[in-house]
């Protein structure tokens, strides 16, 4: 079996409210579902992470900026690691992905071991 990065991806949208603590659950609920059904079949590698907005970016010639700058309408929001036999199965994983309801995408990418 090969492991996948899955990236969520969403619309950059710093100006919303923050969430009630009821708010937070029910939209953590579908998560915890979904990353709960990868791991009972055993694909499961990392359960994944939410990022923050903020961060740096080291270019060339050891330049550290602030950022990333999100000048682009769509933000990386988090990750997991699954294991799957193709980048099709893994595809197909991330069609139950809670972010495709809300207007968000998932990139699937193979890792190639070092």
């Amino acid at each position: 079996m090969k492991e996948f990065l899955l990236i969520f991806r969403r619309e950059n949208t710093t100006d919303n409210p923050p969430m009630s603590p009821e708010q937070l659950q029910a939209m953590m609920k579908p998560w915890q579902d979904w990353i709960g059904s990868i791991a009972a079949q055993n694909k499961l590698v990392t359960a994944g992470n939410r990022l923050e907005t903020d961060g740096t970016v080291v270019k060339p010639g050891n330049i550290v900026t602030n950022g990333p700058f999100v000048e682009i309408k769509e933000a990386i929001g988090g990750y997991t690691i699954i294991k799957a036999d193709s980048l099709a199965e893994a595809t197909e994983i991330s069609k139950g992905c809670p972010i495709l309801f809300v207007g968000g995408s998932v990139e699937v990418r193979a890792i190639i071991p070092m």
